[in-house]
Formats: C-alpha cells, sequence, structure tokens
C-alpha cells in the first residue's frame, strides 16, 4: 500500500508539473497578442531581390510579390503592416533578437534553419536555375559546369545548392547580393550564375545580355518565416494565406509579379 501511495504522490507531482509547464508554454506564446495590441504586423524583408521586392527608384516605395503579399496577408488579419528593410544576412538574428514579426523575403525552408524558427504554409516553389552570357555556347546545362567558376549569393538557397555541388565546380564566387554577381558574370570575371528562376527572369529583361540554360538545378519551397514558438501568428498567418488562395487575391499578385509570358 504505502508503495502504491508514493508512486501515485509520483505521478501526480509530475501530473501537476506538466500542466504548470502546458500553461507556461501557452502563456509565453504572445505572438499574436503583441501584434494585435500593436495593431500592427512587423515584416522584415531585404528589398535587393526583384521581382520579389525592392524600391522603386522613382517613387521611393517598396514594391514586388512578397511587399503585396504581406499586406494583403496584414489585411486579412486585421492590422496595418510595417515593412522593415534589412541586410539580408542580418534578418534571421533581428528575429530571433525581436525587431520582426515575420520575414516575408523569399525565404526558403532551408535558408531559414527550421530548428531556430516556425514556418508557414508554403507560399511559392522557386526553382534555382543557371544563368549565363548570352554569347556563351559553351554552358548548356549542368553537365557543362564541371571546371567553372560560379556565382551565388551569401546566405541564400543557391550558396547551399552550389556548397553540394562544390566538387564540380573549379571555384565559387559569394557575392553578398546578386547584382555584383551579375555584373562580374557580364564582365568574364566568372562563368555562370546560379540563382531564383523569377529573379533571373527579372534580371534577364532588365539586361537581355544574360540567358538561362538547362533543367532547374533544385526547387525551393518559400514560406514566411516566425520566430520558434509563435504558433499563434502562424496559425494565423496560415488561416490569411489560405483565404487569399481561395478568394483569388493571391493569383492576382502572383500574375502581377511572377508570371513569365
Amino acid at each position: 500500500m504505502k508503495t502504491w501511495v508514493k508512486k501515485s504522490g509520483t505521478f501526480g507531482v509530475v501530473g501537476l508539473v506538466l500542466v504548470f509547464a502546458m500553461a507556461a508554454l501557452v502563456q509565453a506564446d504572445e505572438s499574436m497578442t503583441r501584434v494585435n495590441e500593436r495593431g500592427e504586423l512587423v515584416v522584415g524583408f531585404c528589398a535587393q531581390y526583384p521581382p520579389f521586392e525592392s524600391k522603386n527608384e522613382k517613387t521611393g516605395e517598396f514594391e514586388g510579390f512578397d511587399v503585396d503579399l504581406a499586406r494583403a496577408l496584414a489585411k486579412e488579419i486585421g492590422v496595418k503592416v510595417r515593412l522593415v528593410d534589412a541586410e539580408w544576412q542580418g534578418l534571421l538574428a533581428g528575429l530571433k533578437k525581436g525587431d520582426y514579426d515575420a520575414l516575408i523575403t523569399c525565404m526558403s525552408k532551408s535558408e531559414a534553419r527550421g530548428e531556430n524558427t516556425n514556418f508557414s504554409d508554403v507560399y511559392y516553389t522557386l526553382p534555382d536555375v543557371i544563368v549565363v552570357r548570352k554569347d556563351d555556347g559553351t554552358i548548356t546545362g549542368k553537365n557543362d559546369l564541371q571546371g567553372k567558376t560560379v556565382g551565388v549569393q551569401l546566405g541564400s538557397g543557391s550558396e547551399q545548392l552550389a556548397d553540394s555541388m562544390k566538387d564540380v565546380f573549379k571555384e565559387i564566387k559569394k557575392y553578398n547580393y546578386n547584382p555584383e554577381a551579375f555584373t562580374d558574370l557580364k564582365v568574364g570575371r566568372i562563368d555562370a550564375v546560379l540563382v531564383g528562376y523569377a529573379y533571373a527572369v527579372n534580371q534577364m529583361k532588365a539586361d537581355p545580355s544574360f540567358k538561362i540554360v538547362g533543367e532547374p538545378l533544385a526547387e525551393a519551397e518559400i514560406v514566411a518565416v516566425m520566430p520558434k514558438g509563435a504558433d499563434a501568428l502562424t496559425r494565423k498567418v496560415n488561416e490569411a494565406l489560405a483565404k487569399l488562395k481561395a478568394d483569388g487575391t493571391y493569383q492576382a499578385i502572383h500574375d502581377k509579379w511572377l508570371k513569365v509570358d
């Protein structure tokens, strides 16, 4: 009898500990409460990646697919949006520090390092492609990259892809931003750039001296990124995203910025 009482008492203590722990977790997740009290969703992004996000040179306004999507999501949630432009390499650290409620910035699951973050549902699938000079007939696909020098943006999914193929290349040159890589490609300092398809198309529209060759090398799942444990906000973002897809708003934003003729 004493043994049974002792064990049941132990189970009771463990049960209470679990209850309090779960209550603490629920209380700790104030991600949606903060957004509602503030009346705005603070979104971090890097305005260096058209057509997803950039700054209009004439108006000085932010524009792009992610910009319009962030505004639509905030409106669906019932708050305003505050867009904060920052350096790409510092976005995840800023999210962890509390500078932003979410990152909506063409960030893939692999780039966001899922063990430290919450993900929304996938809102876009982005192929990584090979871009070369238009007059270059030596590279027509992946097999022709053997012994070549390729450029990628630091901290991007394309960098991770290139690193996974490092034995193929002569050298991987890493740039703070893609425009620097395209400049070096144009003047012949590198042989190819690995980059997301939508960005490549946008760059080719601005400068027809580039072309995409071969099949896509990989596909990245693009998500909104929230701090680890921000489950309430993550659920709300997913609900809003589902509604935008259902009522046609998402498709309209997609066609405005990402539809390729």
